[in-house]
């Protein structure tokens, strides 16, 4: 298979899977990350070892507090970690410096979040040129590339709506055209269907499939839906500060 990822020995410590390096284009080598709560300091990862092969969509399965957004910030270069190293393509987020991971991010990474982040003041046309805005994209090329992404994700007719005047189906179909607007490498997606019903869930993790099949983009979903996980090709556990591959068919809720 294209993933590895630390796996738990008889002792509940971490044990390294094998990878080939070829395969190996996100990894975590290493890695310590924690947090201040207060006086105390919360160990999130530990030793963590893991890494994912390039294209498809991987979950982070795992329930609330387990460390799935923690994964997703360090992947994004939003946060660092403590000790170790993340890479992607090769990579060492960690060496870089504060700009060079904001600039980084900008060109390599999409983002979906649980509750859109669009912009109220911004139209559904402008929300999805951000990105390339920010990338220095001329106007011209940005609105049309954004009313590509549109009807791609099935709003070509909504771009001069606003965010309040959508379903939150829509607003999160708008969030997936701005991550992948500028047709980034990777796509972090942070529980993307967990502030919609069920039918409109659906709905939007078979968009964000299909996208992911039609282009060689790496989605990687944290979630703690079984359902929503069940969709991706490859589905990690985040359990007890360690990341352990779940088998075809045993994927459970993480509730």
């Amino acid at each position: 298979m294209a993933l590895s990822a630390a796996r738990v020995s008889d002792h509940g410590d971490s044990v390294d899977a094998p990878e080939s390096g070829e395969n190996a284009w996100i990894a975590f080598d290493g890695v310590d990350k924690s947090y201040r709560e207060g006086s105390r300091t919360r160990m999130v990862f530990r030793d963590l070892t893991a890494s994912i092969g390039r294209g498809g969509m991987t979950a982070l399965l795992g329930r609330s507090g387990s460390g799935k957004s923690t994964l997703l910030n360090l992947l994004g270069a939003i946060d660092v970690a403590d000790a170790g190293r993340v890479s992607v393509a090769g990579v060492d987020l960690g060496a870089l410096g504060e700009r060079e991971r904001t600039l980084w991010r900008r060109r390599e990474v999409g983002i979906v979040f649980q509750f859109f982040n669009l912009i109220p003041t911004l139209d559904v046309r402008e929300n999805v040129m951000l990105p390339l805005e920010l990338a220095g994209v001329r106007a011209r090329a940005s609105r049309a590339r954004a009313l590509e992404m549109l009807a791609e994700v099935g709003l070509a007719d909504r771009g001069a709506s606003f965010p309040e005047a959508l379903s939150g189906g829509e607003q999160q179909r708008v969030a997936i055209a701005r991550a992948l607007v500028a047709r980034p490498p990777l796509v972090l997606a942070d529980e993307p269907t967990g502030n919609l019903d069920h039918e409109t869930a659906g709905e939007v993790l078979d968009l964000l499939a299909r996208l992911t099949a039609e282009t060689a983009v790496t989605v990687v979903m944290a979630t703690h839906s079984a359902e929503a996980a069940a969709r991706a090709g490859r589905v990690l556990r985040v359990s007890e500060s360690a990341l352990v591959e779940s088998a075809a068919g045993t994927v459970r809720s993480a509730r």
